[in-house]
């Protein structure tokens, strides 16, 4: 079964071979070479296929046994196809894991919801050195250890700012309303994987709770959520936000390297959950505490797509010189009051 598919941007059409075999009452789906994002759309239209067939399997066994290389939009692909076969009652498993999407599989916890079982082993094309656990690079930016280095220098500088400011900053939240100091969030990072992101608090205690109510004020189109003057937000986390200053402790995310100092909107797991295949591109780098999104009037965005441009853009254009300017604009605007938070 082939399909053509039409990448982002400038891609051409491009025509992706996955052969599907048919063994009794199970369906087998070989899985191409690389599963990038072309591969992945038409990865995901070939097990739809499957599925809304006349005669619905009770098993689809995917056989990664050719795959060498996996990123975000194929690891997307994946998760959208496991849960179209739960929702039709659809065994689905993998076989002939290589080492390569084993790490991507170990890395976002996948490892641990997949059933995973060795099969007719199918050798790669490449040679043994090169079939050992090992990340996929994804972007330039993942595996250069200046961009990591800037991030520790800079984290480091960060949090001894954070230290001194926090004294002011934390006698202010707890006057004004009494409560944790900080925010934690879970946040999907690289390739997904999530980890706590954390802020000064800006809201009130239970404002996770009653996003719920408000949903039906959202001013954004698309998968994330915003409101201007949202209720929820105390006096004191109204100057944080305006500043920036309830970032701060993000700069621990980034010592841990959960984050970068430049990068793309981090987004919620529910965000993710609604995320075309194309859209998983935006995790092929690691989220930033600023970014294109930053830079570009975060709180006047209002349609999830220009969030999707703009992460793309930053891994088009990106270079150590363009982080370093990302993070000069970043300054610039620090304390403009039309900046905003998101």
């Amino acid at each position: 079964m082939s399909t053509k598919v039409q990448g982002s941007m400038n891609d051409q059409p491009t025509e992706v071979d996955f052969p599907v075999t048919l063994l009794e009452d199970t369906v087998r789906v070989q899985v191409s070479r690389r599963l990038s994002v072309l591969e992945a759309v038409s990865f995901k239209q070939t097990c739809e296929q499957v599925i809304a067939a006349d005669t619905t399997p009770s098993k689809i066994v995917i056989d990664f046994g050719q795959t060498t290389f996996m990123d975000s939009s194929g690891l997307g692909a994946l998760v959208s196809n496991f849960k179209n076969s739960q929702e039709k009652g659809i065994e689905f498993l993998l076989q002939n894991v290589t080492p390569q999407v084993m790490a991507v599989l170990e890395l976002t916890g996948l490892v641990n919801v997949f059933t995973i079982e060795e099969g007719e082993f199918t050798p790669p094309p490449t040679s043994p050195r090169r079939r050992e656990n090992k990340l996929p690079e994804t972007h330039p930016s993942i595996r250069s250890w200046t961009k990591r280095f800037i991030d520790i220098l800079g984290a480091l500088v960060g949090l001894v700012i954070t230290a001194i400011l926090s004294i002011v900053i934390i006698t202010a939240i707890k006057i004004d309303d009494p409560g944790p100091i900080f925010f934690g969030q879970t946040r999907c990072g690289w390739m997904g994987k999530r980890f706590r992101m954390w802020k000064f608090r800006s809201m009130c205690v239970d404002a996770e709770a009653k996003k719920a109510e408000l949903q039906k004020l959202n001013q954004v189109k698309g998968a994330f959520f915003k409101i201007e003057n949202d209720p929820r937000v105390t006096r004191v986390g109204r100057f944080l936000r305006r500043t920036s200053l309830d970032e701060l402790p993000q700069f621990w995310n980034v010592l841990k390297g959960e984050m970068s100092l430049v990068g793309t909107r981090p987004p919620t797991p529910d965000e993710v959950e609604t995320y075309e295949v194309p859209e998983w591109q935006r995790l092929d780098v690691k989220p930033g505490m600023t970014g294109e999104w930053q830079v570009n009037g975060r709180s006047s965005i209002r349609d999830f797509e220009d969030v999707i441009r703009l992460d793309l853009q930053y891994q088009k254009n990106w270079s150590l010189m363009y982080d370093l300017k990302l993070i000069f604009k970043t300054v610039a605007i620090l304390f403009n009051k039309s900046s905003g938070a998101m």
